[in-house]
């Protein structure tokens, strides 16, 4: 279940917990931080379950309540919380960046030599999509997937993503990410590879992805 907000979720209420984690922060991080969590409690409500706060962890993580895990979100203009019950999936990832180009440089940070490569086609045949965020939006999603599976750190070159587009000149389609190093173990099976979405819109680039239970 997804939950967006804009800044009528700024300025929301916090659980006292919460407000001791931002009581020395600065305006943004503050707005930010109470913003994804209106997001998501509203979440939590549509799926039967009371409004609890949701603390992050040493690693900056958020624990979700018993029952349920989830992903969120924010950049400017833009916060959203996805939420499932833990039965239903393993796990999940959600990210949004606005829709330009990365700064000069951050690519070769960000990217694999193969994966440029193929972010030079898609540039090619769409090049009304600013392919380089887009690849480091699907890089955030797989992390934040990644990380409460296995409470390890992922690199940007520890998973080779792959980018297609839907048909045509559409804003929108699938990418895969293969793992460079050992996936998590999800039911006794070892995962190798993610699947997720992505999508251009509203000056916005979004990718989410789920991973189910064997």
């Amino acid at each position: 279940m997804e939950s967006r907000g804009g800044d009528e979720a700024d300025y929301a209420a916090l659980h006292p917990e919460e407000e001791a984690v931002v009581a020395q922060a600065v305006d943004k991080r503050r707005r930010e931080f109470t913003a994804v969590r209106a997001c998501a409690r509203r979440a939590m409500e549509k799926l039967g379950f009371p409004p609890q706060p949701i603390l992050p962890s040493e690693r900056g993580a958020p624990r979700w309540p018993e029952g349920l895990l989830g992903s969120m979100t924010h950049c400017d203009g833009y916060r959203a919380a996805a939420l499932v019950r833990a039965t239903d999936l393993a796990s999940l990832g959600i990210d949004a960046e606005p829709h330009g180009s990365l700064p000069d440089g951050a690519l070769h940070s960000v990217a694999l030599p193969a994966e440029r490569e193929r972010l030079a086609l898609l540039a090619a045949g769409q090049p009304g999509v600013h392919w380089d965020r887009l690849l480091f939006s699907a890089k955030e999603s797989v992390y934040k997937a990644w990380f409460p599976l296995t409470g390890k750190w992922l690199g940007f070159e520890e998973a080779y993503i792959d980018l297609h587009q839907d048909s045509g000149t559409a804003q929108h389609g699938r990418f895969r990410a293969e793992l460079l190093v050992p996936g998590p173990l999800v039911g006794g099976r070892r995962i190798k590879h993610f699947e997720g979405r992505w999508i251009v819109r509203e000056g916005l680039v979004t990718t989410a992805l789920t991973v189910p239970h064997p």
